[in-house]
């Protein structure tokens, strides 16, 4: 059995600063019988159960989460309510064509308005804060792709909802070091993850929606009473069974290979004095990135920090998902690097709080909705690390499948499952180069120099 870990372990400031009592709840003794049971109390589980009761509110529903609710990617991300999709625009119009594209993306700029209007609804005080998304070019070599996006905006009708910024302009948004442009997109903006995850948990709990945490489930069953066991019981379903465990699902015969667990790993500063603030800039306060292949992110705290995330831990071999490697492989080191790579002013600041998690990754970058209606088994999966948003786009779809409120059934991410990631060592060698590719890009980018000559086949390779 899986050893119970404790908010503490995880190091998350997310749950930390939640405000909330996080005394595990009891975990199932006993067997019960239910409307519809819910594997996973993160994102997925917990709107999946929210849609639901929004559809019919006489459902009766459990949820069984191994850990406690936001252990896994719900309480580690990086504070972004995003109405960015894992597959960018220019991919989506290419795959799935510009109607498509625009519906999807529309779909999430709407579910980001809908989630600030939930935590006002609930009383949620998750410091929803709408003030959008900006990417910066901080290279000659990244403004290519700055405009590259532009334009599938612009392609696609939508050019109204972001706007390019000169160099000027984007070094006036945010005072870093080498800021040669940005893109900013207008719909989005920054949320306190464990505030959300935890108070979603009560909201649904004031409905009637049962929740065990410390509940492993051991085995799933399918069939006209479908069924969680556990150590300590089974939950029986009338309706479904539906499995929400994200990157965790990997642990699952049927689901090892649909996914793979990828790493992020993030540092937080100490809360910034204001003399700090104004050498920063960034008094928007945007979902901040910037065009590299390793990937990064910050975000401006309620209380005045900065959060980086950048690169996780290596791929592990058999999508291991150990914690102690987790940790001790996590790039803490790289991340205090970025950091004063772009503010040289923050030498010697003090870094609070860090951790890493884990996100699920499909093969083809698309997230899959299915709910089967013969077996009475449904699934959601596959975010990609833009989970605060396509988790509740997914659940909401997945009820909507279960109750009878059918979804557009155009959606492509609705479908039976991803395309199987390919076996070991074939997958660990393929991705462990990507993986290093990506880095000696970035690195190559930063210094100057020519980049690596394999970097297209990486690109190729590692990007939708």
């Amino acid at each position: 059995m899986t050893p119970i870990l404790t908010p503490a372990d995880v190091g998350s400031y997310w749950l930390a600063s939640t405000g909330d009592d996080l005394t595990p709840r009891a975990p199932l003794s006993g067997d019960e019988t239910v409307d519809v049971a819910i594997l996973g109390g993160g994102f997925s589980g917990l709107w999946t159960a929210w849609f639901l009761l929004q559809a019919d509110p006489s459902l009766s529903i459990a949820i069984v989460e191994r850990q406690f609710c936001g252990f896994g990617g719900s309480g580690r991300n990086g504070g972004w309510c995003s109405p960015r999709f894992p597959i960018n625009p220019a991919a989506l119009t290419r795959r799935f064509g510009a109607e498509t594209a625009r519906a999807i993306l529309f779909a999430q700029q709407a579910m980001v308005d809908e989630v600030g209007r939930i935590c006002e609804q609930e009383g949620i005080d998750a410091h929803f804060n709408p003030v959008g998304v900006l990417t910066l070019a901080r290279s000659a070599a990244q403004l290519p792709s700055l405009q590259h996006s532009y334009d599938a905006y612009a392609k696609l009708g939508m050019a109204d909802v972001c706007e390019l910024l000169d160099a000027g302009q984007a070094h006036e948004a945010v005072h870093a070091t080498e800021v040669h442009g940005a893109l900013r997109l207008r719909v989005g903006g920054t949320i306190h993850p464990g505030r959300l995850v935890r108070g979603l948990a009560r909201a649904l709990e004031r409905r009637g929606v049962r929740i065990y945490e410390g509940t492993e489930v051991i085995q799933t069953s399918a069939g006209m009473q479908p069924a969680l066991v556990t150590a300590g019981g089974t939950i029986r379903a009338r309706r479904a069974v539906l499995l929400a465990g994200e990157a965790f699902l990997t642990g699952l015969p049927d689901y090892r290979r649909r996914l793979i667990p990828m790493a992020s790993t993030i540092m937080l500063t100490a809360p910034l004095t204001a003399d700090q603030w104004d050498q920063v800039g960034w008094a928007g306060g945007e979902c901040l990135s910037s065009y590299v292949h390793t990937t990064n992110y910050l975000t401006r705290t309620a209380d005045g920090r900065i959060l980086f995330g950048s690169r996780g831990a290596p791929y592990r071999y058999g999508s291991d998902m150990s914690e102690t490697a987790l940790r001790e492989n996590a790039n803490f080191g790289w991340i205090r690097d970025r950091l004063l790579e772009w503010w040289p002013s923050l030498d010697g600041v003090d870094f609070t709080h860090q951790w890493a998690g884990y996100l699920g990754v499909p093969r083809d970058w698309l997230p899959t909705v299915h709910f089967d209606s013969n077996r009475r088994i449904g699934h959601a999966y596959g975010y990609t690390g833009h989970g605060v948003i396509t988790s509740a786009i997914s659940a909401r779809a997945l009820a909507g499948l279960v109750t009878g409120v059918a979804p557009d059934p155009q959606a492509p991410y609705l479908r039976e499952q991803a395309p199987n990631w390919e076996v070991e060592p074939l997958r660990w060698a393929g991705i462990r180069y990507v993986q290093n590719a990506f880095l000696r890009m970035d690195l190559a980018e930063t210094a100057g120099k020519t980049p690596p000559l394999d970097a297209p086949l990486a690109t190729f390779l590692g990007e939708p």
